[in-house]
């Protein structure tokens, strides 16, 4: 990976865009996108396509989401300790002894999500963290006192924590659910550019906003591009890490590469030509099955208007929706090859139908 390309990673991914307020992080990545667009759009609620070769009647879509769990300030106590509900699919089991920012009216307020001591709790009746019991310290002494540091019911918060690597192969850090995707489909952009290549039909590089409370910003988008391919990126488990069943959740590996999803949303033509394009290219790639949906972004590309032919190529990740999110720096590289070489396989006009 370019020097240039991971110090951007690192900022993109230490940056706060919580579902609904990915304001800051859309404003970077579209900086970074810039050099290989010819031209942007954006939604009222945020997410944000590149453009290439915007007056092509064949549109291609490639797409991540930039959003990242959270919470809400949801009650304030008479003695300052803030109680909070879910943005997204936040755990509430990680949370105590995490340190948290809290965007207030008057800027970022640091806290930490406090627990009791383990000598003051009955063992036999020992309470695991819930969302009604966890409770957010920002050194107030009152409610008045959290009011005035501009922290009120509505305010969102977020882990505070860095990426870090993690024995040079792997990146590990909050928020790669689904940053990292963000980031690999600029990569691509990139790659077009300085490789000189010239497309023949419009690539629209999207980040969709609000995926982890409902594909949202992948429905107003898919509804607004019309696209004839959506080519989806997103993470998935790794479930080779203590706990996971493979039986009942797949078999994936970090360090083995893509992952590609067979599904309902996933129509077939499509993925197989990205498996072709994957073996032609002797790109490494595993395999998932999804039921009725995929869960990702893809769900709502496919199912829009009059339908797109989608398909998702998703990263193994460790841990999802804690902090240490884990991802191999091998794959990254790999999604990134995929989807570019697809591209440049990828015929004007190509057409997906079963029956024509």
């Amino acid at each position: 990976m370019e020097k240039s390309s991971k110090k951007f990673l690192y900022s993109y991914i230490n940056n706060f865009s919580p579902t609904g307020f990915e304001e800051s992080g859309q404003r970077m990545w579209l900086d970074y996108l810039r050099p290989s667009i010819d031209t942007y759009i954006s939604d009222a609620y945020g997410s944000v396509a590149g453009v290439i070769n915007p007056d092509a009647p064949y549109k291609v879509v490639i797409e991540a989401h930039a959003d990242e769990i959270a919470w809400f300030v949801n009650f304030i106590t008479e003695d300052g300790y803030i109680y909070v509900r879910r943005n997204g699919g936040s755990d509430a089991l990680i949370a105590p002894s995490k340190r948290a920012n809290l965007f207030g009216d008057m800027g970022v307020v640091k806290g930490i999500f406090g627990w009791p001591a383990i000598h003051v709790r009955e063992l036999e009746k020992d309470e695991t963290p819930k969302i009604k019991n966890i409770f957010i310290d920002i050194g107030a002494a009152s409610k008045k006192d959290v009011l005035e540091m501009g922290v009120h019911v509505g305010t969102v918060v977020t882990f505070d924590d860095e990426a870090m690597d993690l024995n040079s192969k792997f990146l590990t850090g909050r928020a790669l659910d689904n940053r990292i995707g963000g980031f690999m489909i600029a990569e691509v952009a990139h790659r077009l550019k300085k490789n000189k290549h010239t497309l023949p039909f419009g690539l629209y590089i999207v980040n969709s906003v609000q995926e982890e409370i409902g594909l949202r910003g992948a429905e107003m988008m898919a509804a607004r591009i019309k696209p004839d391919v959506a080519i989806i990126t997103d993470v998935c488990h790794d479930t080779q890490s203590p706990m996971y069943k493979k039986m009942e959740q797949g078999d994936q590996r970090c360090g083995e590469g893509p992952v590609l999803t067979y599904g309902p949303a996933v129509q077939n033509n499509l993925l197989n030509f990205i498996i072709g394009v994957a073996e032609k290219h002797e790109i490494k790639f595993q395999r998932a099955a999804a039921t009725r949906a995929t869960g990702t972004d893809t769900d709502a590309f496919a199912y829009s208007g009059q339908g797109s032919a989608s398909a998702l190529i998703s990263l193994p990740l460790k841990y999802m929706h804690t902090t240490v999110e884990t991802v191999s720096y091998s794959d990254i590289e790999a999604v990134i090859e995929l989807i570019y070489n697809g591209l440049l396989s990828l015929e004007n006009g190509q057409d997906f139908r079963y029956i024509k």
